[in-house]
């Protein structure tokens, strides 16, 4: 499922540090974006929940899931790589964990494993002292 919320993001943008150039201490590439999570019409309760509850690291006192972006040294590329990173977050949050079934050995494991008991056993043995007056 394809999800894309670029519409409810709401932006905002600062100076950014590290490339830039001559340009920047003048221009504001970085991009933050933030999404309310409660207010979103296109997922419902369940999905808002599991959303909170795998992104809450990243999630604001307000509700707001935050995620920002300084690698590209254009505010429109910053932009771009903050609502890709923000639909990957709330895809990978929604995928439902596989329940694992417990197994039970098969046949062969278990005669392997019983085996396996029964030589460490007969080797225990062999490193028993030998009492020599029994054996006369």
């Amino acid at each position: 499922m394809k999800i894309d919320i670029t519409s409810e993001i709401v932006f905002q943008t600062a100076r950014s540090g590290g490339k830039g150039g001559q340009n920047v201490n003048k221009v504001e590439t970085m991009v933050e974006g933030r999404w309310h999570i409660a207010s979103s019409p296109n997922f419902s309760d369940e999905q808002k929940l599991r959303i909170l509850e795998k992104l809450s690291n990243r999630i604001s006192a307000d509700g707001n899931l935050l995620v920002k972006s300084q690698v590209s040294r254009t505010q429109l590329g910053n932009k771009e790589l903050v609502i890709q990173k923000m639909n990957e977050l709330i895809e990978k949050a929604l995928i439902k964990k596989k329940i694992r079934l417990a197994t039970k050995p098969g046949k062969a494991a278990i005669e392997k494993r019983i085996e396996s008991k029964k030589k460490n056993a007969e080797n225990k043995l062999f490193r028993k002292k030998v009492n020599h007056r029994n054996h006369e």
